[in-house]
Parts: C-alpha cells; structure tokens; sequence
C-alpha cells in the first residue's frame, strides 16, 4: 500500500516521495471501549456528529474510506469556551483496533487545549487509524497536544488536517515515540488573513521503528504565519523520512514561513532522509527552511563524560536537552514528566 504522498514529486531516486507498506488491515472491527475523557468537560459539547469530508491530502484514500466506513470511534468537539480536554486512548487485549474520526469545531474567540494520548502495553500488535480535524473559527486559538506512546509491534497512521479563518490560530504538539511503523500526514489551510498555524514535533526511533513525516502549509490570506519545527533521534537500525513544505499561494503578501528539521544518529545503522521545500506564487513573502541530520559531538560527550557520567546517560541527556524546548511547550507537568520518563526507558 503507498501511503503520505508528497504535494509535489521530486526524483524517484530520492525514494522519499511517498512510503510504501505491507500493510495489513484488521477484518473484525470491534467498539473500541478504551476511551477515558476527562478534563473541563462542562466547557465542552461531545457527541459522535462527524464530518465525512474528503481529506485534501491525508494518508490515502483506502485508510481514509476505512475512517469513513468502518470507524469505531466518532468524536465531535465543538469548543465553546476556554479550559482543557483529556482524550487518553488506552490499547488492551480487547481493544487492539482504533480507527477513530475527531472533528474539533474552534469557535470564535474560544481559548482551549486539547491533549490526545494513544498507549499500549508491550503484549499486544495494536492497530490505530485516524482523522484529527480541526475547523478554527476567527480569533479562535487552539493547543492540540498529541502522544504517541503505542508499542513497537503496532502501526500508527494519522491523517491531521485544520481550516483556518481570520486570525484564527491553531498549534500542535506532537511526541511521537511509539508504533513498529508511524506515518503521519498533517495539512494547514491558512486561509483566513492574519491566521497563524504551528507544528512542533519529537520523535524517537529504536530497533526497527520506522517514520514517515509529512507536513504541509498552505498559506492564502495576507499576513499569515506557519511554522513547522521537528527534532528526532534515531538508534539501532530505525529510519525516518521527513517531508516539509510551505505553499504561499497568490494572494499570501507579508505571509511567513519557516521549517526546521534536525535529526540525531545514535547509531551507525540509522538512516534518515530529508525533503524540505518552498513553493511560492507571492512575490512579497518571508520563508526559511533547514533540514540537517548527524550524530552527537564527541567533544560534547566527553565534557558530560568526565563529570563521571556514563556514555549512556550522557546520550540520554543529551537528547533531552534537544527535546527540551518542544516538551516545555506541554502545560502538563505530570504529562511532561511522563514523556521524560518514557525517553529513559526507550533509551535504554
């Protein structure tokens, strides 16, 4: 199955334009019943009222007609006010398939977070396929924090797509630490004039963990603002393949840009590919983008070494520092030390 198709193909030699996978999807779709919602509740409306929209990108269309046809978790949050949501998705012997289709409706002027949490034990081959769409009213601004601690057995496919007004403002944060194979396709629709859109991304590969990124800004109204930021580090032989690109389209003036993507090589047998891209069809319009990949200074090792710390612990602080800045983003302490915690045990 070829999944997270660039918007633009570049040479095939590359071998980044899309991922190819044998993938194969669960027959029996059984009610997911490892759902707990918690959080500012009363400040929220939840029902199952979907949206079946077709996705502009997404992952494919068979993943996306499995949401649409065969989904065993529809979930409708229309945000009214201000205050936190919880959504932890919890993967056990009897709920190992989630193909869930969130809709988030960001209504004027609210003011809210919204934090997704995909976990597993190590026993069970999870599972997950799903649609995070946002549709972010004017002056709305909304913190989607997403988890994603799934075992290395699972595969973990994600489709995320926002529609942007005036001044509106939606920005995500993404840990993705867990999954065999985790692919993620995420579109911004900048449309509306002064609108801003941000994505902020770790990653940490071990064994034979494999992740294709593909995150994509669309910029149409004037003033507007996408920033794309990812970190990742990789041992033993996992690989990634990061896909970035920034669109300004006609009638983008004064819209800005940028992308940056830094990947950390733990291992000899790590490999990583990068594409970042540029489009523009606006000439009065700011973009930047940087993509570099390498493996830790040894003169950096050794300082930490030498103040009697073990090369491991000295790799393990070294990557949270690199991380630092993006999971300080997280208001969740408990959260944050849970992420922390969780890049200890994989850095084992």
């Amino acid at each position: 199955m070829i999944l997270n198709e660039t918007p633009i193909r570049t040479s095939k030699n590359y071998k980044i334009n899309n991922i190819e996978l044998d993938l194969e999807l669960p027959n029996k779709i059984e009610e997911f019943e490892g759902l707990t919602i918690s959080g500012d509740t009363s400040n929220f409306k939840i029902s199952d009222d979907v949206s079946k929209v077709p996705l502009k990108y997404g992952n494919g269309k068979k993943l996306e007609n499995q949401i649409f046809e065969k989904g065993n978790k529809n979930i409708k949050i229309n945000e009214t006010k201000t205050g936190s949501l919880y959504l932890d998705f919890n993967f056990n012997e009897e709920d190992k398939n989630l193909i869930e289709n969130i809709e988030i409706e960001a209504n004027t002027k609210s003011k809210t977070t919204i934090y997704i949490k995909y976990m597993s034990d190590d026993n069970y081959e999870c599972y997950h396929n799903g649609i995070i769409r946002v549709n972010a009213k004017s002056n709305s601004k909304t913190n989607i924090v997403i988890v994603n601690m799934l075992n290395n057995k699972s595969n973990n496919l994600l489709s995320i797509e926002n529609n942007l007004e005036e001044n509106a403002r939606v920005d995500f944060c993404i840990v993705d630490f867990g999954g065999k194979t985790s692919v993620t396709n995420y579109y911004s629709n900048i449309n509306g004039n002064g609108a801003k859109a941000s994505i902020n991304t770790i990653y940490l590969g071990t064994e034979n963990q494999v992740y294709d990124i593909n995150y994509i800004a669309e910029l149409f109204g004037e003033k507007t603002e996408t920033n794309i930021e990812v970190q990742g580090a990789l041992k033993d032989e996992a690989k990634k393949n990061f896909k970035g690109t920034i669109d300004f389209k006609k009638g983008s003036k004064k819209a800005k840009g940028d992308e940056n993507e830094f990947c950390m090589l733990l291992s000899d047998k790590a490999k990583s590919k990068a594409l970042p891209m540029l489009l523009c069809t606006e000439e009065d319009v700011e973009g930047n983008h940087s993509s570099a990949a390498g493996k830790i200074e040894d003169d950096k090792l050794f300082y930490i070494m030498s103040r009697g710390i073990s090369e491991k612990d000295a790799m393990k602080l070294i990557v949270k520092a690199k991380f630092n800045k993006i999971i300080e983003m997280i208001k969740d302490e408990e959260l944050k030390q849970e992420i922390v915690g969780e890049i200890d045990k994989r850095m084992e």
